[in-house]
């Protein structure tokens, strides 16, 4: 009988090592064998797992405002608040989120916060425009096409 068991213990542990390498194949960038994933992108440990485009993009955009925080690992993007000198009773707050690695226009999300100031001298939070975060949006993106043209033309 030990040599019955060992041939069971043999076609368990490579019945295991079958089931983990079809997982690990799973995992991979390669045909899907349990379905489900989607596009992942290879980095190496330690770097920016957001577009480097949309990242500059989103800086040299928002460069007028005072900026609170930039979190380039995270993708997020929150400046101060902002009034403009002809407009003194109004300021805006903006929070930008790099979705993606990749530059698509779905991975970009802006946030505008607005304040007005009350009659007693206080700030009052107030509705934004949706068109103002839209227009921001798209002059990220507009900037990121071209530092992304710019580098491959040399």
């Amino acid at each position: 009988m030990p040599f019955v068991r060992g041939d069971l213990k043999r076609g368990l542990i490579a019945g295991a090592a079958a089931l983990a390498a079809l997982s690990l194949a799973a995992c991979s960038s390669g045909p899907r064998f349990l379905g489900g994933g989607g596009d992942k992108i290879e980095r190496p440990e330690g770097s920016i797992s957001v577009n480097g485009y949309l990242w500059r993009a989103t800086l040299d955009t928002l460069s007028f405002m005072p900026l609170a925080s930039a979190d380039p690992y995270g993708g997020v993007v929150i400046t101060d608040w902002y009034i403009n000198p002809e407009k003194p009773d109004e300021r805006f707050k903006c929070t930008v989120y790099i979705l993606d690695a990749r530059l698509r226009a779905d991975g970009l999300n802006v946030a505008v916060f607005k304040q007005t100031r009350d009659a007693a001298g206080n700030w009052v939070d107030a509705p934004a425009a949706v068109q103002t975060e839209a227009d921001i949006e798209n002059a990220i993106l507009t900037r990121a096409r071209q530092l992304r043209l710019s580098n491959i033309r040399g």
